[in-house]
């Protein structure tokens, strides 16, 4: 892997152990600058370029988390490995909810530190990656932003990178609301073709005898209704890209067609005679495994062939845990703009809920799921009760058991959101509703961490 760090920062007030350290770090190729304590840290900080420390816990004056807290202040983007001789499960525990990235205990071996800095640096160099993904798809104008941040979804943008600019068709596959049209409209931005129409169709949603003059048009007069003479979606996307979701549902009889579109590079429109040439690159995008499909005989594999040059796969979301978070609060944000209403914080155990659901419906589910949260919430946070049932569901049957309290309260909680919803966030309406002194609701809605 590239090297994405120009230098190492160790931190630790025992002189012989940052001498041990530098060599060791040394030998791999990397540059080292000390500090003997957490205010020395801050102050070299300022005026080196590090985005990895090595850091002691213990230390005279600023000590590691009293270190972890001054970044977190100060917003500075430094990812730290902790060190300790006085280790515990306590201990790494509390550094990483401090912002840690990782915790070795002392004494160590070199490998174990040479084996956590390269971890380190490859997930600095995915982080890198995805921003710059990012950066270069919303510079290609797609007008749609892809929002992740898992590991998965990078090498499937990196390769989306690579691709980009051939001609050659490429297969996106992946279940329903993964954000296979998203991964299309990215490769058509990203490519030469970006000043080229994109056309989407959805071969699902055409009937069967109206696709073939929807995508190859038709002369006036090739069948009754046809008054005028149409030139179809390949001769709308010409110069550009034609993406073609669900292309599994294609009828058997219209798949030679677009095989001879693919091979010739011309569409024969109905009721024509001559045959016209275009420029199109074919995107394609199923939810169904086409090989099945082949050998149900719904689908023919010369055609498969011929749209599999290279083959995309999008995980489902549930595969993907590290992208829900940022997810969430990508769509919460633009719901919460919609509405003209401050962007509520996801709380910890919000998130934790939503990446234990499976999320059969993916990323289409997440934001259909977020805008409906967004309505039901009324605070400036969004906890675990405040989520739809459905993603509730798993956590309360796991953890809750049989507590009849902890029911009722839970009841209690969902009626008080539901009258305040129906009342516009009336107070005093609301407690009519719920058949309870005003009085009453506001001390419930303490109680609930509402303001």
């Amino acid at each position: 892997m590239k090297k994405v760090l120009n230098q190492i920062l160790i931190i630790d007030d025992e002189a012989s152990m940052r001498h041990m350290l530098s060599l060791v770090l040394q030998k791999q190729g990397y540059r080292v600058v000390e500090a003997g304590s957490g205010d020395e840290a801050l102050d070299l900080l300022g005026r080196e370029n590090c985005i990895l420390a090595l850091c002691d816990i213990r230390m005279p004056g600023m000590g590691g988390l009293a270190f972890l807290a001054e970044l977190k202040k100060k917003r500075m983007a430094l990812t730290v490995i902790m060190m300790s001789a006085f280790g515990s499960i306590d201990t790494a525990i509390e550094c990483m909810k401090q912002g840690a990235y990782d915790y070795i205990s002392k004494p160590f071996k070199p490998d174990e530190v040479v084996l956590a800095v390269k971890k380190a640096e490859e997930r600095l160099g995915l982080q890198m990656e995805n921003e710059r993904l990012k950066q270069e798809l919303a510079a290609g104008g797609s007008g749609r932003q892809l929002v992740f941040a898992s590991e998965t979804m990078v090498k499937v943008m990196s390769m989306v990178r690579k691709v980009a600019g051939s001609v050659s068709p490429v297969l996106i596959t992946g279940e329903t609301g993964t954000g296979k049209e998203l991964v299309a409209r990215a490769l058509h931005a990203e490519g030469g073709r970006r000043k080229g129409p994109f056309v989407a169709v959805n071969c699902s949603a055409i009937a069967a005898g109206l696709l073939e003059s929807e995508l190859f048009g038709h002369m006036r007069g090739a069948f009754t209704g046809a008054d005028r003479e149409r030139q179809g979606l390949f001769g709308a996307a010409d110069g550009g890209t034609l993406f073609l979701d669900e292309i599994g549902e294609m009828p058997l009889d219209l798949q030679p067609k677009l095989l001879r579109v693919l091979q010739e590079g011309e569409v024969l429109r109905v009721g024509d005679t001559r045959p016209q040439k275009v420029n199109v690159r074919i995107l394609a995008a199923t939810g169904r495994d086409l090989r099945d499909e082949i050998a149900a005989g719904r689908f023919r594999e010369d055609l498969y062939f011929r749209l599999a040059v290279v083959d995309i796969h999008i995980p489902p979301l549930r595969e993907r845990k590290d992208d829900i978070a940022v997810l969430a609060g990508h769509f919460l944000e633009l719901a919460a703009r919609r509405e003209g209403r401050p962007t509520p914080v996801l709380k910890p155990d919000a998130v934790a809920a939503l990446q234990g659901y499976a999320w059969p419906g993916n990323v289409r589910e997440l934001e259909n799921l977020m805008e409906k949260t967004l309505i039901f919430c009324r605070g400036e946070a969004i906890d675990q009760v405040t989520l739809p049932w459905e993603v509730r569901r798993r956590e309360r049957d796991r953890d809750e058991g049989y507590s009849l309290k902890q029911a009722i309260a839970r009841l209690e909680r969902e009626y008080i959101r539901k009258a305040l919803v129906a009342t516009g966030g009336n107070r005093t309406q609301a407690a009519r509703l719920l058949e309870i002194s005003l009085r009453a609701l506001i001390y419930k809605l303490k109680e609930m961490g509402e303001p």
